[in-house]
């Protein structure tokens, strides 16, 4: 088939369009210069077709946070049982707001440039921060419920996740997208998991002792001690309590 028969490339959605022009123009113009009649002349369509799909120009900025809030507060609500440590889980909420990042690294290093530059666009992604951080506490204060302390360390724990995540992720916008911003902030998590989460063995283990003979027994008494943490799940409990008497 020749060149000239083929079909034109499909346009971008209108969302994209409006990102896309956007974009080009804060990049020529600087951000406080573009309006919003700017934007929607470059993406051919009308002011309405704008806030349809952005409140307010600070939006069209960060046009994936409603989304990834939304998928991490599902993806929370899916780990309330107690087989999930909720820190690891915590952890791996925070990773989700990575993906959207390294989605697209041309855009994200943009947006990080032109957020440094304009003060009030700073304000607006402290704002966005704090909503991940409120998400990922109120999971933990639901996990911590009844603890001592679980509401402070609840909090103490969502805003190490986030300084420790936003710490790797800034390294890696910093240099221009380049590397694995996965291995970055994994090492910078790993500090959180190490510090608040459960340790890498189990929370259950059972430990052999020799109990000495009973008065007229030459044979000392084997006993189990069964050593768990305050919050291990009873389900590992009895599957650990279960192993240790088929070992002996």
């Amino acid at each position: 088939m020749s060149s000239s028969s083929a079909a034109p490339a499909a346009k971008p959605p209108m969302r994209d369009a409006l990102v896309a022009a956007a974009f080009r123009l804060f990049l020529d113009r600087g951000y406080e210069q573009t309006t919003v009649d700017d934007i929607v002349a470059l993406a051919g369509v009308g002011r309405r077709s704008f806030f349809r799909y952005f409140p307010s120009k600070e939006d069209v900025v960060f046009p994936d946070h409603e989304r990834c809030l939304t998928d991490m507060t599902a993806f929370l609500a899916g780990g309330e049982d107690e087989e999930h440590d909720p820190v690891a889980r915590v952890c791996d909420a925070a990773r989700m707001v990575l993906r959207m990042y390294a989605e697209n690294p041309t855009f994200s290093v943009q947006r990080y440039r032109l957020t440094r530059r304009v003060p009030g666009l700073r304000a607006y992604e402290l704002s966005v921060v704090w909503r991940y951080e409120r998400a990922l506490a109120e999971y933990l204060r639901a996990r911590f419920a009844g603890q001592t302390d679980g509401t402070l360390r609840a909090d103490v724990i969502a805003a190490a996740v986030v300084a420790a995540h936003n710490n790797a992720l800034r390294s890696w916008l910093r240099s221009d997208g380049e590397g694995d911003a996965g291995t970055l902030v994994d090492h910078a998590l790993g500090h959180v998991q190490r510090a608040f989460g459960r340790p890498a063995d189990a929370p259950v283990r059972a430990v052999p002792v020799r109990a000495l003979p009973d008065e007229g027994d030459e044979r000392p008494e084997d006993v189990v001690v069964l050593v768990s943490r305050r919050d291990a799940p009873v389900w590992r409990v009895v599957q650990e309590w279960e192993a240790a008497l088929g070992r002996a």
